[in-house]
């Protein structure tokens, strides 16, 4: 019996999101820095202010961007699990079971002693494409555990 081939999963319609909300937050910020000198406040409004709101308009998007950073990869030996701050590999020895917990957003890893691991790149909006892939990754599960 050959092993699965090494899979790398990454959500769909939360990459799409993020990528639209990065380019409306800095579109917007764009117009307000823009507009901010001509708008009657009675505030004097000096170049330093507008490319102070792209600065922020560019941190701001950035913050939506760390959304598109969960990715899952695995192979027959572990699976690395990249959420939006923290990377972290688990060998298949101290995965007890990969789960999809009824009405939960995401999958995750059951570890010893009633921990647990959120798989962020695998999501119940993604409808078929996250059954897939927690199938690929059980299936990735179970071959390190018989072998």
């Amino acid at each position: 019996m050959t092993a699965p081939e090494a899979l790398t999963v990454r959500p769909r319609k939360a990459l799409i999101a993020s990528w639209v909300g990065a380019v409306v937050t800095m579109v917007l910020f764009t117009v307000i820095a823009a507009v901010l000198r001509n708008s009657p406040t009675g505030v004097f409004f000096r170049l330093a202010d507008q490319i102070a709101m792209l600065v922020i308009g560019a941190f701001v998007a950035g913050g939506v961007l760390l959304l598109a950073r969960p990715r899952v990869r695995a192979d027959g030996e572990g699976i690395e699990v990249r959420n939006i701050l923290v990377t972290r590999y688990v060998p298949w020895s101290d995965v007890v079971a990969v789960t999809f917990p009824d009405q939960a957003p995401w999958a995750r890893l059951e570890l010893p002693d009633d921990e647990y691991l959120s798989v962020l790149a695998i999501q119940a909006v993604d409808g078929a494409r996250a059954v897939a892939a927690i199938r690929r990754v059980r299936a990735l599960h179970a071959a390190a555990r018989a072998g």
